[in-house]
């Protein structure tokens, strides 16, 4: 029996979703997780379960893997689509003589110091500075003060998590120490703060070849907010700014030597350049390969899938209809007791998907991270506005019952 190994897995999104496609595609699943409360119920698409308590331990991977070989599974690809194992997953797959994803470069990616270090001589490199862990965070300030406004984000962070904006001396201190406590032993990146709109660009590289999938304009929850609550397919772009974007992308993987593998990047129009806010080493998380799908006819899990297994992912489009993306989170913080509005959401014409994350029990909480967004409604439609006003309009319809904490 062919299989494809998978390090990690959310209960929740593209990561869970890529667990139903390798089964689809006619493999046997095998799953590694250091998450005691997962169980043969979270994965049911899953053919073997393997709990492990350190998922960076080789030995821990390799032992039952070398089992399952004996018993006749022949393993095919080793992937991750969770951070921080997607390189990890890459090195384990040329261990074992699979295919060769870029390993070094994706675990560049993982770090977002080492990524502004490879790109500082390109255009679309911001300006930037590294706060180290033994520099006073006084003479810094004293020093870069022309960097503010800025954002400070620790160099492994994923989902937006504990990145925060930055325009006064009291955020300085504050964000700086709050990182320092977090992250005892890191350095802290810091970045001059870009405006202009946001998108979002899925990647596939073959061979060296770079190919664009899918350009998607997203929309944050405020101005200063890095959570994103909207998304957008297609993003509506002047020719010369979707040329400019092409080049741009080029360069950056080309810069990061990126030869095999998949990858998004988040990049934003500031008068009339393209600046990298982050590229991250996997497909985007969430709800995006519906949107792709729907958007394209490409089932993007399912191509990166067989990059993995050494083939070449087939991207040509198959479909043209406008696709919005909207995620739903909570204002206050409680217990949830039930969802109400489904149905009724589905009702409106367009409306392709209503995906609700949290069960009845779980605590729910204003957004730190992309992680607390609860509910997501996808439509379709013949153009940009008509699909965004569907699901605005569709997602009034979804309530969340809370139990104050």
């Amino acid at each position: 029996m062919n299989a494809i190994v998978f390090i990690g897995s959310h209960t929740f999104g593209t990561s869970f979703d890529a667990l139903t496609v390798a089964k689809e595609m006619g493999y046997s699943v095998i799953l590694f997780t250091n998450k005691k409360h997962h169980t043969e119920y979270s994965f049911p698409t899953v053919d073997h379960l393997i709990f492990i308590n350190d998922p960076f331990d080789r030995e821990q991977i390799l032992k039952p893997l070398s089992r399952l070989q004996i018993e006749g599974i022949k393993i095919c690809a080793c992937i991750s689509f969770i951070d921080p194992f997607v390189s990890f997953a890459a090195e384990l797959a040329i261990e074992l003589g699979l295919s060769s994803m870029s390993a070094q470069s994706l675990k560049r990616m993982e770090n977002k110091i080492c990524v502004r270090e490879k790109l500082k001589d390109l255009p679309t490199s911001p300006f930037y500075a590294v706060l180290e862990k033994n520099t006073s965070i006084e003479s810094f300030y004293e020093a870069n003060q022309p960097l503010f406004p800025c954002i400070l984000k620790p160099p492994i962070s994923n989902g937006s998590k504990h990145i925060q904006f930055i325009d006064t001396i009291r955020k300085w201190k504050m964000g700086t120490k709050l990182l320092r406590k977090r992250y005892p032993d890191l350095p802290i990146l810091v970045e001059e703060f870009i405006s202009g709109p946001q998108y979002l660009i899925e990647v596939i590289v073959y061979d060296h070849e770079v190919k664009i999938v899918g350009v998607i304009e997203q929309e944050t929850a405020s101005d200063h907010s890095f959570i994103m609550i909207g998304y957008q397919y297609p993003a509506i772009l002047v020719d010369d700014d979707y040329v400019n974007l092409l080049q741009s992308v080029e360069e950056i993987i080309e810069q990061l030597e990126l030869a095999n593998g998949g990858c998004h990047l988040e990049m934003k129009l500031s008068d009339g350049k393209w600046k990298l806010i982050e590229i991250n080493p996997r497909m985007s998380g969430g709800m995006m390969n519906e949107i792709i799908e729907k958007g394209t006819g490409i089932n993007l899990i399912k191509e990166v899938l067989t990059l993995h297994l050494g083939e070449q992912p087939m991207l040509e489009k198959k479909e043209k209809q406008s696709v919005y993306a909207k995620y739903i989170t909570v204002r206050s913080p409680g217990t949830l007791l039930r969802v109400t509005g489904q149905d009724k959401a589905l009702m409106h014409e367009g409306v392709s998907g209503v995906y609700i994350k949290p069960l009845n029990g779980n605590i729910l909480i204003p957004p730190s991270s992309m992680g607390h967004r609860y509910a997501c409604i996808i439509a379709t439609a013949i153009s940009p506005d008509k699909a965004k006003q569907i699901a605005l309009l569709a997602a009034k319809e979804i309530k969340f019952y809370l139990e104050p904490l």
